[in-house]
């Protein structure tokens, strides 16, 4: 049974066999029969986390060929592994090959660094859940906060919609902290959740005193961060973002804060290495 996409990520896998297939495959028609069958196996080179799964599957499917991978998204596999095979007329093969590949590496790319980033915050100990944001590749965020999720971390904000979140443009077109979080208090929907960066510990104080749900740390150091938790006391849940590695996962989540955000997850991992061999 053929697999269903949202429908902005089938045309997504349109725009990305067009351009690759907009002439043809002049190689492809002038050295193989039509009639030749054929595999492929996907090989795992590097150590990674599987995601983009189901976009391979249905490029090949679009090509006239058939796709199985041997674990779903967020599934690990070694380097060295085969992780899926495709079979079918050789010709579709390699006219799908370079499209599924391009998915599937940048996606596991980042379900991999999320991985990793996931498991050096739980190594510091605390309650805090890896966020992203919305530095995402245009057109594609919907795939690539589906890969976030495949590697352990969780989605912040979709769009501008669904979230109140006051950044420093905001405070700053407002007048404060605290004129900014009143008037999102005042005029956005009850149900909305109200954020609002600060930099500061004064920062900090203002959006208790007007009655923010959740204050985001920005660029603050370790020590900042775990006086913040002290002073909030519950009262609010704290993110913190701004200039996050790896390295210091561990002692930002020991400072207590509730999540950390990162856009790197998306917006700087780099595509894991796979490649595809026709085997038979």
């Amino acid at each position: 049974m053929p697999v269903v996409l949202p429908l902005h990520v089938e045309r997504l896998i349109d725009l990305a066999l067009e351009e690759d297939l907009f002439l043809g495959d002049v190689t492809s028609d002038a050295t193989l029969d039509p009639a030749m069958e054929g595999e492929g196996r996907f090989l795992a080179k590097d150590e990674l986390v599987l995601a983009g799964a189901d976009v391979a599957v249905r490029v090949f499917d679009r090509l006239g060929a058939s796709c199985r991978f041997e674990g779903q998204d967020g599934f690990a596999f070694g380097r060295g592994s085969f992780i899926g095979t495709a079979r079918g007329p050789v010709r579709a093969l390699l006219a799908a090959e370079r499209t599924a590949l391009n998915f599937l590496q940048r996606l596991s790319g980042v379900a991999t660094l999320t991985r990793r980033c996931a498991d050096a915050l739980a190594a510091g100990g605390g309650k805090a859940r890896l966020l992203d944001t919305r530095k995402t590749t245009p057109g594609w965020r919907r795939l690539e906060k589906d890969a976030v999720r495949a590697g352990g971390g969780a989605n912040h904000r979709f769009a501008l919609g669904d979230g109140v979140l006051i950044k420093d443009n905001h405070v700053a077109a407002c007048g404060g902290v605290g004129q900014a979080v009143q008037r999102a208090r005042a005029r956005a929907s009850a149900l909305l959740k109200i954020e609002v960066e600060v930099s500061d510990l004064a920062g900090l104080a203002e959006a208790l005193s007007a009655g923010a749900d959740i204050v985001l740390l920005d660029n603050m150091d370790e020590a900042s961060m775990a006086e913040a938790v002290r002073r909030a006391s519950g009262r609010v849940l704290l993110e913190a973002s701004g200039n996050m590695t790896l390295e210091r996962l561990p002692r930002v989540a020991a400072t207590g804060v509730d999540f950390v955000s990162m856009g790197a997850l998306t917006h700087s991992a780099k595509a894991v290495d796979i490649s595809f061999e026709i085997t038979g």
